[in-house]
């Protein structure tokens, strides 16, 4: 039976290209701030629209925010 490559096997491989590397490299502060997003957000104890009522705003904006689809701006953060 053929071993399965996990996803983290694959980034370690892909890492070793120096566009992926760079590219990595280049949203790794956007990735940070994404998964400080949801870990403040569970951590709370909170669902996706639990925080957007909280935060005055839809769930689906929280999604983006969370999915990396959109930039928040300071005004949403301080939110």
């Amino acid at each position: 039976m053929k071993k399965r490559t996990t996803a983290d096997e694959l980034h370690q491989e892909w890492m070793k290209n120096p566009e992926y590397h760079r590219g990595y490299t280049a949203l790794e502060e956007e990735f940070s701030l994404t998964a400080a997003l949801i870990e403040a957000r569970c951590r709370a104890g909170l669902t996706q629209e639990q925080l957007a009522q909280r935060m005055n705003t839809t769930q689906a904006v929280i999604a983006r925010l969370e999915g990396g689809g959109s930039k928040p701006s300071t005004r949403t953060l301080e939110r």
